[in-house]
């Protein structure tokens, strides 16, 4: 057995970004991370239903993203909602930047994943906050798709 077989796929998803925004772009950006963390993301502790991003002197953070403590971590163990730190490329960061400061957009993260390196990723979407006749229609549109599904069977 290869280790690829063994590997497990790590992805966790923020099922609030769909149902509360209209997602124009998507994006893939690294965070910065301690070892704890890692550790517990791999062990899907993690929370981002209240999560979004902020840019803060140019550099975009992910604030009120849940990662719980790693029981068997060492003495000093990390905040569960600490701000991390986005990695992106400068044009993207410009791009979106540019896009937040016009009204109505915001950064919001949508799942995080193990990409095929075994690194951690987080994909963030720019988009605008839906309304509630928005939700409405979308939740209409998942009842019927499900009842469609019931009759098939």
């Amino acid at each position: 057995m290869s280790s690829k077989e063994t590997k497990k796929n790590i992805q966790i998803v923020n099922r609030k970004a769909g149902f509360n925004f209209h997602i124009e772009e998507r994006y893939e950006a690294g965070m910065v991370l301690l070892g704890g963390e890692v550790k517990s993301i791999r062990n899907n502790s993690v929370n981002m239903g209240d999560a979004y991003c902020l840019f803060e002197e140019g550099v975009l953070w992910v604030k009120n993203m849940h990662i719980s403590e790693f029981r068997q971590s060492s003495f000093n163990p990390h905040d569960p909602m600490r701000n991390r730190k986005l990695l992106l490329k400068k044009q993207q960061l410009r791009r979106i930047e540019a896009k937040t400061n016009t009204k109505g957009y915001a950064i919001f993260p949508i799942r995080l994943f193990e990409n095929e390196r075994g690194i951690l990723k987080l994909e963030i979407g720019l988009g605008q906050g839906k309304k509630t006749f928005d939700k409405r229609d979308d939740i209409k549109e998942r009842d019927i798709a499900r009842e469609m599904q019931r009759s098939k069977i």
